[in-house]
């Protein structure tokens, strides 16, 4: 971590000064103030400079994207990340050469990651953040594969007159089918179970 002490006539001086030779600004620092100073007689006689020991602060993201890489490497997979912040939604898309390995079973690993890095996340944050891991594109084919099924089983329940249960899933995924068939007036969805067992139902009108 970058660090510098500083001293200066003021505690905001010397901030300043530590500033100025990190080449930040405040909002990206940590700031340890050792000594306040005195101001001495008249300002002169026995004054003493305030001396500060200002540090770059770790970005949240960055700290969360190292944690995620060595949760992979735990699993014996080097990967690349490729991180994007929409507002307090962060997706941290992975490549790498055994990706299939970090998706698992119906996306199991993946999500079992995900959820590690949104802990570590959130519990790092004053802010709440919305945490995506993807692997080249998994989540927008797993959509496509949730909504076919969800037309699928709903036909079927239909068809038979019968309640339908899909296996268990995310949240997340939860929704992908509620979405779906929501416009659907033949069938209604609701969730049963509790986690990490709780899945959809659908069933006739």
């Amino acid at each position: 971590m970058k660090q510098v002490t500083a001293s200066g006539q003021t505690v905001e001086d010397a901030v300043q000064s530590a500033l100025k030779q990190l080449n930040t600004s405040a909002d990206q620092v940590n700031v340890e103030i050792i000594d306040e100073g005195k101001k001495g007689i008249l300002g002169l006689f026995g004054s003493k400079p305030a001396i500060v020991k200002v540090s770059i602060a770790e970005n949240i993201v960055a700290r969360a994207e190292k944690y995620l890489k060595s949760i992979t490497s735990q699993l014996g997979v080097e990967i690349s990340v490729e991180t994007t912040t929409n507002s307090n939604e962060i997706t941290f898309e992975l490549s790498g050469e055994k990706i299939a390995i970090l998706i698992g079973k119906r996306g199991q690993t993946l999500n079992a990651i995900q959820y590690l890095v949104h802990l570590f996340l959130n519990k790092s944050s004053d802010q709440y953040y919305t945490v995506i891991v993807d692997a080249e594109g998994y989540r927008k084919r797993r959509v496509e594969t949730l909504t076919q099924l969800a037309h699928r089983l709903a036909d079927k329940s239909v068809r038979t007159r019968r309640e339908v249960s899909l296996e268990p899933m995310p949240s997340y995924e939860r929704k992908v089918i509620h979405t779906t068939l929501q416009n659907n007036s033949k069938i209604k969805t609701y969730s049963h179970g509790n986690e990490p067992n709780r899945h959809v139902v659908i069933k006739p009108s």
